[in-house]
């Protein structure tokens, strides 16, 4: 999912800074909400699930400090091991449905200043999209 969301998001990004005009600017931000909607809701499954597994392994590491036994020491070090995929992927989920609310509103604001000069434009401070990492050189050793 995170790998899926994040060519999403790129794919938004290179339309937003090719400096070309957009087309139909008003059915891309009516897909982009679609797919806010649809990551939304997995972000709030996931939410929901890491939620679950975290109380999971309070729980569990308790019942180690109360009757401190080998198995459920061997329980909380696998709850650990699957806690910490489940909250590195909530992140990626919240930051790429963040980033998908900063292209949105890019795209209100282009949609809403196409034809006027941009030194009529106003500049919002707040919504920034950052560059993409240019990848490196082909020549050049991956770290």
């Amino acid at each position: 999912m995170g790998k899926k969301l994040k060519a999403y998001i790129l794919s938004i990004q290179l339309l937003l800074e090719s400096g070309e005009p957009i087309g139909n600017i008003a059915a891309l931000k009516q897909e982009l909400l679609i797919e806010i909607g649809f990551w939304q809701h997995e972000r709030l499954i996931h939410l929901l699930v890491t939620i679950l597994f975290a109380l999971v392994t309070v729980i569990v590491f308790l019942s180690f400090v109360l009757f401190q036994n080998l198995p459920i020491l061997l329980l909380l070090g696998a709850l650990l091991v699957l806690l910490i995929p489940y909250i590195r992927h909530y992140y990626i989920l919240e930051n790429g449905v963040q980033t998908l609310y900063v292209f949105y509103e890019e795209l209100t604001r282009r949609e809403h200043t196409e034809g006027f000069p941009s030194s009529c434009i106003p500049q919002r401070k707040g919504v920034v999209i950052k560059p993409i990492k240019s990848p490196p050189s082909s020549g050049d050793p991956s770290p």
